[in-house]
């Protein structure tokens, strides 16, 4: 069976107030597979959810350098509107673009990459309230849970946390190498007549 061991993705969580099952059903996800996850954020104090979940970020957002990772997860929530405006935050987007990884943001956080210039001419939801702000950039909304357009991944929010996580981790499983044939598989071909 195929897994992510060796690949490691960022999740980008705000300082406080991110939602809680945005953040946990990717980060689980991509552990069941075995995909090393790092936390970014604009501290590395304690981060708490909008639900009372307790992350302690890896490094600053500032510290990042996307080539480490095969995909960027931005995680919604009320405290995701600190990075709508962010230079750093639209810098680790954009070179995560420019770098051929998957860059991937649900509910409020599309408004993070539509504000770094990602989403001109690109299909993608988020939550309702961030709709004419993706409209406005140039983005064509599709009003669905989850959103996938070559690299770039977006989901609308919470309820659909479990289809974003299995979205991303799909993805990354494309980009794995199947495994040859086992050795025997190969000795065992069928004899010529003589």
């Amino acid at each position: 069976m195929l897994d992510l061991s060796g690949i490691d993705v960022l999740i980008v969580l705000a300082s406080n107030d991110f939602r809680d099952e945005e953040y946990r059903e990717p980060a689980e996800a991509l552990a069941r597979l075995k995909a090393g996850v790092d936390v970014a954020s604009s501290s590395t104090e304690m981060s708490i959810g909008m639900l009372g979940q307790r992350v302690r970020p890896d490094l600053l957002l500032s510290e990042v350098d996307v080539s480490n990772y095969a995909a960027v997860i931005f995680v919604g929530g009320r405290g995701a509107e600190e990075y709508f405006n962010d230079p750093v935050a639209h810098r680790v987007a954009r070179d995560a673009f420019e770098c051929q990884r998957f860059v991937c943001a649900i509910c409020i956080a599309p408004s993070i990459l539509a504000n770094a210039g990602l989403l001109k001419g690109v299909s993608a939801t988020c939550y309702p309230t961030e709709r004419d702000n993706l409209k406005a950039k140039g983005a064509k909304i599709v009003e669905k849970g989850v959103v996938r357009d070559h690299i770039i991944i977006t989901a609308d929010g919470p309820k659909h946390a479990k289809a974003f996580a299995k979205s991303i981790c799909d993805a990354l499983l494309e980009t794995v190498p199947e495994e040859p044939e086992s050795t025997a598989a190969q000795e065992q071909q069928i004899p010529e007549n003589p």
